[in-house]
């Protein structure tokens, strides 16, 4: 009987309980169907899509041996999206364009307060003032900057003023005019261009100018991507890299309109190479973007598919210089796109990328970090000890705005080894450093190896002595008597006197054209360069890639070569490096490159390969290319290798080269500067024979060239004898080679 009555005690619990829920679910169902059912109709139809670009990340860049140079990392990032302003109840809600509204102004300037407490700045071109009275500040901004804020002038009809940096006020358009009650024409001045975008940003009167000001410069910004049609694919970001405390405060505080979001931006692994391998930043010119955009362009006009090609809107991240300029359609990588569904809360649903992003290659150079590093301390020491030579305040003074450079290629191929520029500078801390940099008299930002040009000096003669050669005017053996002082025929107050005849009026007597490179005979080159004339010294000159493209993928001057004026021949004074040609560092060293290899003139590079970013495949490889031949027997050949290698073993620089480890030919050079000091210039090649590298060095102020062959003997001696070298580590997530 107990059993019974407590089998139906637990059926009746358990009963009671099934109505409770069964009365709980017909409430919320009623609630669903029939109180709110309207209004979660409307929420579940209303979803809103938004496409949105993903930007790729770039491809990271290695050394020949796949040591890490520049990657990516990833930074945090606030926008601020005026859509996403949540409207203030207490304020009415304004129909128009959601940029324009209190709400949106209220939720900027709390965003703005807090950057300011934390010490946060942000991004703000408007050419005006940030305090009253306001001013206009074009001498401040980029072209582009200008020219944006001429097209936000002329969207609000308020100017039609080109703007340029010498514009002092635009003036009022028509319309304007008739609006303030202007009968003539007026200048629009910042104070009522302030007041105008206040009144059209739906700023609060409760704001102070400053306030206001802050304010207007990001609403500002916003605008300028809305009339460029590419929000969507290009946000504005407010601020970048900001820190986790800041993105947790963000969060955490509900700041409307505030978008906290990641891109990548480039980081760099070495604190060498600068000049190789350059920077990137925003487009700063309708020129520049139309130059990126004119592979698009070109395909879109002649109705070819334009998918293989990037078009590129305001603000993006492109090369600016270096090979992250030269290669950056294959480091660039292809965008996606992502589909977003939103409520009508704002809140995301759901998120689909229709298009995959796609990483750009990896770009292998050709140089080696290590054997960089070394160069560029070498050339340092080297310029540092030419600088501690000065000998008054006056030199002292102008030694400060003196650099030099060194360039070392491969004589097999034509490869890039190490290229480097003193003074020079840290990608890494670039930033950190601009302005100091940008004080500095010696122009660090200048690639002096491929920018400068200098003079050749006797480091010429090799190139002469192979043009007198060829061209039957003297052979190898042959001797002629260097009598001092070289006269041009029927002119005698026209001459080149040798260095030995202006030092202590003795000569090098009879000497062949091998002893004429060893001891650099002016009086020697002087006869051949007046045989072969100007014409003719030049055509050799070209073939050696003097005064021409080296090929390298990086911008360059090509130099010049002397060109006689009516009249005059300065053949004679080329032929020892002298007259008015003017040479690269890059270019000397592949012309010692060129000589050893026997005449055939390669493309300099520094591309070794891109490969795929998945390592799949390689894109793209370098092959070299035969730009020019020089005709060049053995005889003559081995005639001017031997008149550099005796310089090396028994001429003016055998101590300097004692203590070089490998056998080597050299020629050394200096050319004056008006009434300065002359600029040092060396070249040379090893082994001597079976040469791999050719070098050249510069040091400007650097007076006689034996003084930089102690640098090039270190340059020699840590490529062949590299020692204990640093591993660069690689980013986290790199596979070490």
């Amino acid at each position: 009987m107990e059993h019974k009555k407590s089998f139906f005690r637990r059926s009746n619990l358990l009963l009671g309980a099934y109505l409770v829920c069964l009365i709980i679910f017909l409430c919320i169902l009623y609630d669903a169907q029939i109180v709110n059912g309207a209004d979660y109709v409307i929420q579940s139809t209303t979803q809103v899509t938004t496409t949105e670009t993903m930007e790729s990340s770039r491809g990271p860049i290695t050394d020949r041996n796949g040591k890490v140079l520049v990657s990516n990392r990833e930074i945090y990032t606030v926008t601020f999206d005026p859509q996403k302003v949540k409207d203030d109840p207490s304020l009415t809600p304004d129909e128009g364009n959601t940029v324009h509204s209190e709400s949106v102004a209220n939720a900027l300037l709390r965003l703005l307060r807090l950057f300011q407490a934390q010490g946060i700045k942000w991004s703000d071109t408007l050419p005006v003032s940030q305090t009253a009275p306001f001013t206009y500040t074009f001498t401040e901004v980029t072209g582009i900057q200008r020219t944006w804020f001429q097209s936000f002038l002329t969207d609000r009809q308020w100017s039609a003023t080109k703007i340029t940096e010498a514009t002092k006020l635009p003036l009022m358009s028509e319309e304007l005019q008739k609006d303030q009650g202007l009968a003539t024409a007026s200048a629009l001045s910042a104070e009522q261009l302030v007041e105008l975008m206040r009144e059209d940003f739906g700023i609060p009167a409760g704001f102070t100018s400053r306030e206001a000001r802050m304010v207007l410069g990001v609403l500002y910004e916003v605008e300028l991507r809305l009339l460029a049609r590419n929000a969507a694919t290009v946000p504005y970001f407010l601020t970048e890299d900001v820190s986790v405390e800041l993105i947790s405060i963000l969060n955490d505080g509900d700041f409307s309109g505030t978008v906290v979001g990641s891109r990548a931006v480039r980081q760099y692994h070495t604190d060498y190479a600068a000049h190789i391998l350059g920077r990137t930043g925003n487009i700063d010119s309708a020129e520049e973007r139309e130059g990126l955009n004119a592979a698009y362009n070109a395909a879109k006009e002649a109705g070819e598919d334009t998918a293989p090609y990037h078009y590129y809107t305001w603000d993006e991240q492109v090369g600016k210089s270096g090979v992250e300029y030269a290669f950056e359609s294959y480091l660039r990588g292809k965008d996606g796109t992502r589909l977003i569904t939103t409520n009508q809360d704002g809140k995301i649903t759901s998120e689909l990328y229709s298009i995959e992003p796609q990483p750009g290659g990896t770009l292998a150079l050709t140089i080696d970090i290590d054997f960089q590093a070394q160069v560029e301390a070498a050339l340092a020491r080297g310029v540092e000890q030419v600088k501690s030579e000065a000998k008054d305040e006056e030199e002292i003074a102008r030694m400060e705005r003196v650099g030099g450079a060194a360039a070392v290629i491969s004589v097999a191929d034509g490869a890039v080894l190490a290229l480097a520029t003193y003074p020079t500078y840290s990608q890494r801390t670039y930033a950190e450093d601009l302005a100091e940099l940008s004080q500095n008299p010696a122009s660090p930002f200048t690639n002096r190896a491929l920018n400068s040009v200098y003079a050749p000096g006797s480091t010429f003669k090799p190139m002469t002595a192979v043009a007198a050669l060829e061209s039957g005017i003297i052979t190898p053996t042959a001797r002629i008597s260097a009598l001092g002082s070289w006269r041009y025929p029927g002119d005698p107050n026209s001459y080149a006197n040798c260095w030995l005849y202006n030092s202590s009026r003795r000569t090098h007597g009879r000497i062949n054209v091998s002893d004429a490179i060893t001891v650099s005979c002016n009086y020697f080159f002087a006869e051949m360069g007046y045989q072969l004339g100007m014409d003719r010294l030049n055509e050799f000159a070209a073939n050696f890639g003097l005064g021409e493209n080296t090929g390298i993928e990086l911008g360059e001057r090509t130099g010049a070569r002397h060109e006689n004026k009516p009249g005059e021949d300065q053949a004679p004074w080329a032929g020892f490096g002298q007259a008015s040609q003017v040479y690269t560092p890059l270019q000397l060293a592949n012309y010692i490159a060129t000589l050893v290899r026997g005449g055939e003139r390669l493309d300099v590079h520094l591309l070794r390969d891109i490969t795929a970013y998945d390592g799949s495949s390689v894109v793209l490889e370098h092959q070299p290319e035969v730009l020019s031949k020089v005709e060049m027997s053995e005889a003559t050949l081995a005639a001017v290798k031997k008149g550099m290698g005796d310089l090396v073993t028994k001429g003016t620089i055998a101590a300097d080269f004692a203590d070089c480890i490998v056998t080597a030919g050299a020629k050394t050079g200096s050319a004056q500067v008006g009434e300065q000091n002359a600029n040092g210039v060396f070249v040379c090649f090893a082994p001597f024979d079976e040469p791999e590298i050719a070098v050249a060095v510069v040091m400007e102020q650097g007076r006689s060239g034996s003084a930089l062959a102690a640098t090039a003997v270190e340059i020699l001696n840590d490529y062949f004898d590299p020692g204990d070298i640093g591993i660069a580590a690689a980013p986290e997530g790199v596979l070490l080679p």
